[in-house]
């Protein structure tokens, strides 16, 4: 049958469902993914030399005749398969291990190019276990897959190698390569000095040289960029000129009232956020923009200056959270900045809750926090006008258009999204493209540095007698946190919750300790941290869950067990746990790996206190895949791209905006614009 590019490979000769559901596995569905599967890395077998000229240790490829192949068992009982193979310079010993069956494919006189490393096998030399192919005739080296060359290596799963890998896409490029359309324009190639596309692919996989491989490389990784940001850019144009919103403007003289009744100053950073927030709803044009801010930074208040500007033009709103602790935190701060003064109802919808009651639709305008009971109770609810979206990653695409599909006469409503999350500046300008960003990198103030040590596993326990007698002297509170609920075989010397529960009662006696994860009940979770608010607990040993929403505010320690095994941004993340009053605060890193790598990266954490930069030297240290975040947050499958490569970052932004601004619709590269609309790498959705 004649395969397309879009064609399924299980329909590829030597593929068939079973390998193609092993390909599956690694995300190629379609003859197109597997011409782009990259290699990782290559094996460098370009050295083909003589026999007699061989060195123990080196790295080789020989030619020559077959002279035998058997199976020998060693004296200890092993099965393996020597051979020997001659050229014209003479003759090397082959050993290869558990591969018995390559006495059946391969036979006396036979040609063959080897390549592997030199060993020494007793008191000869051999080629230990080398890759291999028949060649048809002495000579033909060039053309091989396997040996002689620059060697692909492919991210492998169990069943599929890369010498198999290599094969089918050998094939795959031989036969399909030229229905290849390059979709980047001629002029942006040429400016980016970037080779044409089909090239690129070829060289990828077989190059000559390392060079070349690193240039096929960039292009498509400059590809997967360009993709991603020019179709960012384009959902954010046609959310612009598609979709309407119920202007909601706000008069000057009434935003000064608002911030003017605030039981505190606004940061210069909430001030301009308000402000772009109450602009982006005077506009018919809806709003679509995130809100990032540290925990503690006010993006609460921020929220509530938009909810005050639907109100006062009969407008509902509504806050989704993804927790009820996180909810009941909002609802409160909510009903002090509007419900006390301004007499906006502020309702809590809670899933689950005897006490939850939806209030009856009428048309005095309000505002309904909740979890996900926002979204299954959806359709008794009132339409809004405005929409918060706290840790928006957390809620799928269809749920986070559940409470906006619920207008009518296709009128949408604004939206605002926020996160506590640092995010990189470069995942910023990349990601969020079609997303208007507002970031609030200062504190309230009243707020004082939290003082950041990285504590070696000998200081343990003098910190432990230092907690003690801080938490004694200062009437304080204090978290410690550990990344597992339950011990574990494998990670023994991880912390655990529960063990650590136990053993800290012990030590820090007679000081009460309580415990709080994610496997226990809603009502033993409410209890651990109303005993903790009511200062019946000082010290809350815990997982990662009280990362977000719980407001402790005698709190000003906190201890991270394991901390190496945490992002630097969800560390800093947990540090605005404590510090939310005026008294001087503690964050102690304990970590049991003391490598130079991870000791500088947590030491950044004592010296910078701004969440961007802690997130942008992440990106840097350890890579997007590591980073905390970065996934939660849309940026998924890059399969040769790095966000943390800032340089061809801003050369693609640079390409797109060159090439938007010439041909805002695309309309003269219908190539490209199909190309957008079939890529799978996704972006923050509206």
């Amino acid at each position: 049958m004649d395969l397309q590019l879009s064609s399924l490979v299980q329909f590829l000769p030597r593929v068939g469902p079973r390998m193609a559901s092993l390909l599956h596995k690694v995300g190629v569905e379609t003859v197109y993914n597997l011409m782009t599967y990259v290699p990782f890395r290559y094996k460098d077998y370009s050295l083909v030399s003589p026999i007699a000229r061989l060195q123990p240790g080196e790295t080789v490829t020989v030619v020559g005749e077959l002279e035998y192949i058997r199976t020998f068992i060693t004296k200890h009982g092993k099965r393996l398969v020597m051979a020997r193979l001659r050229d014209d310079s003479g003759a090397i010993d082959i050993t290869w291990f558990n591969q018995l069956y390559l006495t059946k494919i391969l036979s006396a006189g036979d040609t063959l190019s080897v390549s592997g490393n030199v060993a020494w096998f007793g008191q000869k030399k051999v080629l230990s276990s080398p890759e291999y192919e028949v060649l048809r005739a002495a000579g033909e080296g060039k053309d091989s897959l396997h040996t002689g060359r620059l060697v692909p290596v492919y991210p492998e799963t169990e069943g599929l190698s890369s010498k198999w890998l290599r094969g089918r896409i050998a094939f795959v490029l031989e036969q399909y390569l030229s229905l290849v359309e390059d979709p980047l324009p001629g002029q942006i190639r040429a400016a980016h000095h970037l080779p044409d596309l089909r090239k690129a692919i070829q060289t990828i996989h077989f190059p000559d040289t390392l060079d070349d491989a690193a240039a096929a490389r960039e292009r498509l990784a400059f590809d997967e960029l360009f993709t991603l940001m020019l179709r960012s850019q384009q959902q954010k144009r046609l959310w612009k000129q598609t979709l309407k919103a119920h202007a909601m403007p706000l008069s000057a003289a009434l935003l000064e009232e608002f911030i003017s009744r605030l039981p505190f100053t606004l940061t210069s950073d909430q001030s301009k956020a308000v402000n772009d927030i109450i602009t982006d709803l005077g506009s018919s044009t809806p709003m679509n923009r995130l809100l990032e801010g540290d925990v503690g930074a006010g993006k609460t208040v921020v929220a509530a200056a938009g909810m005050f500007a639907a109100f006062m033009n009969q407008h509902n709103s509504a806050l989704l959270a993804p927790t009820q602790i996180l909810a009941e935190q909002h609802a409160k701060t909510l009903r002090l900045i509007l419900e006390d003064t301004f007499h906006i109802q502020v309702h809590l919808i809670l899933g689950g809750s005897k006490k939850t009651t939806i209030p009856p639709k009428t048309t005095v305008p309000a505002i309904y926090v909740g979890t996900h009971a926002l979204l299954t109770k959806a359709e008794k609810l009132p339409d809004f006008g405005f929409i918060v979206i706290d840790e928006q990653q957390r809620f799928g695409v269809a749920q986070r258009a559940t409470l906006r599909d619920q207008a009518k006469e296709d009128i949408v409503p604004h939206q605002l999204a926020m996160t506590a999350t640092p995010i990189p500046r470069t995942i910023a300008q990349t990601a969020f493209g079609n997303i208007d960003l507002s970031v609030l990198h200062s504190l309230p103030k009243g707020r004082i540095p939290i003082k950041t040590w990285v504590v070696a596993a000998a200081k343990r326990d003098a910190a432990y007698e230092w907690i003690k007698k801080e938490l004694r002297e200062t009437n304080s509170q204090a978290f410690i946190v550990c990344p597992l609920i339950d011990q574990s075989e494998t990670l023994t010397t991880v912390k655990a919750a529960t063990t650590e529960f136990a053993r800290l009662k012990k030590i820090f006696s007679p000081l009460t300790v309580g415990l709080l994860h994610g496997r226990m009940k809603a009502d033993e979770k409410t209890d651990a941290l109303t005993r903790l608010h009511d200062r019946k607990t000082d010290i809350l040993v815990s997982t990662p869950v009280v990362e977000v929403g719980i407001d402790i505010p005698e709190a000003t320690i906190m201890v991270i067990e394991a901390a190496e095994r945490f992002g630097l941004s969800q560390l800093h993340q947990l540090r605005g746990r404590v510090g939310r009053r005026e008294k001087p605060s503690y964050f102690l890193l304990f970590t049991e790996n003391e490598t130079p790598e991870v000791i500088n990266r947590l030491k950044a954490l004592e010296t910078v206190h701004n969440g961007p930069e802690l997130a942008e030297l992440d990106l840097k240290l350890r890579g997007p895949g590591e980073l905390f975040g970065t996934r939660q947050h849309g940026i998924a499958g890059f399969a040769i791209a790095t966000l943390s490569d800032t340089e061809l970052v801003a050369e693609v932004q640079r390409a797109v905006r060159d090439l938007t601004d010439k041909d805002p619709d695309l309309s003269q590269f219908p190539h490209l614009r199909e190309r957008i609309n079939e890529s799978k790498i996704e972006i923050i959705q509206s």
